[in-house]
């Protein structure tokens, strides 16, 4: 199993940007992406990236604005959140699977490690 730790939620005014980072524990991982879930709305997939950094996918509506990336060397991955809106307000989840089968890795069932959560939220 994988344990994994967020940071980097906050408040930011619209048009701002944010770095989220998920520290992994416990073991290695393969796959790694990020989910999100506003208010009365469900989970919604956002960005995964395989193991070498060399796959990556995202949502639509976040392509051009989110970058996701990794640091190995620090069992790491991170979420650049840049032209931030208010419909990006939500909490955040990273997750990790401990391979790497074949993607695009967009579904909640394609990893089988959560973290806690971090709150983002955009101010109009």
């Amino acid at each position: 199993q994988v344990q994994l730790v967020e940071s980097g939620g906050g408040l930011v005014q619209a048009g701002g940007s944010l770095r989220l980072s998920c520290a992994a524990s416990g073991r290695t991982f393969g796959t790694a992406g990020w989910f999100r879930q506003a208010p009365g709305k469900e989970s919604e997939f956002v960005a995964a990236i395989s193991w070498s950094g060399g796959s990556t996918y995202y949502v639509d509506s976040v392509k051009g604005r989110f970058t996701i990336s990794r640091d190995n060397a620090k069992n790491t991955v991170y979420l650049q959140m840049n032209s931030l809106k208010p419909e990006d307000t939500a909490v955040y989840y990273c997750a990790a699977q401990g391979t790497t089968p074949p993607g695009p890795w967009t579904r909640p069932a394609d990893f089988g490690s959560w973290g806690q959560g971090t709150q983002v939220t955009v101010s109009s």
